[in-house]
């Protein structure tokens, strides 16, 4: 790290120098005319690292930032690591959101690819990053790139990586493409052409248009009255086309979050599982009456995530926002009463309910790491779901999350339902009446400052509890031991015992860094037995104050 003022200073001028960006030329030029040193020690810090999320940060000049340069370092890495793997006259197909830069960035790779001898063909306009996922393999590209930093703040942007088999990078290609980019000395070094590279027409999105139909039952009910938000996202024209497609009424949109707009004008954080982030879908909602909306969907920016809201009279919103376990299950037992047939695969941090439905209709089931980087490469894998609200439910189609498609299956659940006089809370009942009430939480803490995260990861392995809400914990799993199931990776995993006397069946905790955000993440699970609908209300009751008494409990013991 540098932190000699006039190394510094020169180190910048070195990137400015190379900088093909006038807009982050003149951050850069401002801040070494001001001297300002503790601005651009951070910047200087090192390099943006790329690992199995590709790349993603907060965009300005400088090596730590999303800028041109480091894009352009980051193709030209990708580009010598696929001729490297023998595809160097191989295709890279190339989409990207609607976010600050994402075009540029875009541009940039297709650039870099042509000119290291590889074709490149750009998406026709900001698109969904399942649109993207689905392209590789339709096109039989030999690698992928999606620039989006799907639900981050405004100021992120991100790379996400992908291969031919059309699933994101895991170990050790991550390790490889960075040990390439890091080879590369200098921007001069790496040709840009002008032109060479496609621009696509609408031909690969209607190919997955059509696609979209194939998660659907013939004959299904379709009658639904849905409110949509695209989240000021790239969703709303393929959501609004696919559930046309399907027959179902059009969706309406929040007007105010209908149009892309890279600023998220209306929300703190453009990520539905994010308070607030919803309060317009409901208001919209609301103006339709009551009775009028049957649910609420929402994507998230690059709309590879899918959120449900269901009504919920009495309440101050009149909605109530599913749990992305609960959408989970819901498509999982659709899914088996459909005769549905393959893999079910969930990731350890998510709830272990649809472990009880896969084993109930005796299909197999799998729990990866955290990431549809993992669950994609599932053998004969036919669903997949993680609890940050993303679904897989037509892996060959898209070996990844797809907003899309799993808003369309939770819409034909949906209307099943209603035909029926039912809803999607009555399913969720049936369940927990069948496997227990699987009931899960979260406590998430974002930080300015990540040393409070390996803190707390330190803290928690030095003295790890042995109790948590008077529940004993009867194992800890510390994941960077890595097992015969799991890679390793950093995050410690709590069974606890279960408590006849207090009702409880048992109870799991999992924590873990994010990937993505400054974020430290435990997740909560509590399962409780319950012997008919009627005990329900009780049940949830002993479930909601035990998660709090274990919150409670884990951050005193993480110091957070």
């Amino acid at each position: 790290m540098a932190t000699d003022p006039a190394e510094l200073i020169n180190r910048a001028r070195a990137w400015l120098a190379e900088d093909p960006d006038p807009e982050t030329r003149d951050e850069l030029a401002g801040l070494v005319e001001a001297q300002d040193t503790d601005e651009l020690a951070a910047r200087f810090a090192g390099t943006l690292q790329f690992g199995t999320a590709g790349l993603r940060g907060e965009l300005g000049a400088g090596p730590m930032r999303m800028n041109r340069s480091v894009v352009i370092r980051a193709a030209a890495g990708l580009a010598a690591y696929l001729k490297g793997k023998g595809d160097g006259s191989g295709l890279v197909v190339i989409g990207y959101d609607a976010r600050h830069k994402s075009a540029d960035f875009a541009r940039d790779t297709a650039a870099v690819m042509v000119g290291a001898g590889l074709r490149a063909a750009l998406l026709p306009r900001p698109l969904p990053t399942p649109v993207l996922a689905f392209a590789i393999r339709h096109l039989g590209a030999v690698a992928g790139v999606e620039v989006t930093a799907s639900h981050n703040p405004p100021r992120d942007n991100g790379y996400k990586v992908y291969l031919g088999d059309g699933s994101q990078i895991v170990p050790p290609a991550d390790g490889e493409i960075a040990a390439e980019i890091a080879a590369v000395r200098t921007l001069a070094e790496v040709p840009r052409p002008e032109s060479g590279w496609e621009t696509l027409d609408d031909t690969v999105l209607a190919a997955y248009l059509a696609r979209t139909d194939a998660v659907l039952y013939p004959g299904s009910p379709r009658d639904l009255n849905v409110v949509y938000t695209p989240m000021h996202g790239v969703g709303r024209d393929t959501l609004v086309a696919a559930f046309a497609r399907a027959g179902f009424p059009a969706p309406t949109v929040v007007a105010e979050q209908a149009e892309p707009d890279p600023d998220f004008p209306t929300v703190a954080f453009p990520n539905p599982e994010e308070p607030g982030a919803m309060d317009l879908a409901f208001a919209t909602a609301r103006t339709r009456g009551a009775g009028e909306v049957d649910i609420v969907i929402a994507n998230d920016p690059d709309a590879d995530r899918c959120a449900v809201a269901v009504p919920a009279p009495g309440t101050p919103d009149g909605w109530r926002m599913l749990r992305g376990d609960e959408v989970g299950a819901l498509l999982a037992a659709h899914l088996v009463r459909k005769g549905a047939t393959g893999t079910f695969a969930t990731t350890i941090v998510s709830s272990q309910l649809m472990s009880r439905i896969a084993g109930a209709a005796t299909l197999p089931y799998e729990e990866t790491l955290t990431g549809f980087k993992w669950l994609a490469r599932v053998d004969g894998l036919r669903y997949a779901f993680e609890e940050a609200l993303g679904y897989c439910v037509d892996p060959e189609g898209v070996r990844d999350k797809d907003g899309i498609t799993a808003a369309l299956l939770v819409a034909e659940l949906a209307a099943e339902l209603k035909e029926a006089g039912r809803t999607l809370d009555d399913l969720l009942d049936d369940l927990a009446v069948d496997f227990g009430l699987h009931a899960t939480d979260q406590l998430s803490v974002r930080v300015e400052d990540l040393s409070l995260i390996s803190d707390a990861m330190r803290r928690l392995r030095e003295q790890p509890p042995t109790a948590l809400a008077g529940l004993s914990v009867t194992r800890a799993d510390d994941l960077n031991e890595g097992s015969e199931a799991l890679p390793p990776t950093d995050g410690l995993r709590y069974y606890l015992s279960g408590s006849p006397e207090a009702g409880i069946e048992s109870a799991r905790v999992v924590v873990r860094p994010s990937g993505t955000e400054p974020k430290l993440k435990c997740y909560l699970e509590v399962v409780v037995p319950v012997a008919s609908a009627d005990a329900l209300p009780e049940a949830r009751g002993r479930a909601t104050g035990t998660l709090a008494a274990i919150k409670g409990d884990l951050a005193t013991a993480a110091g957070i």
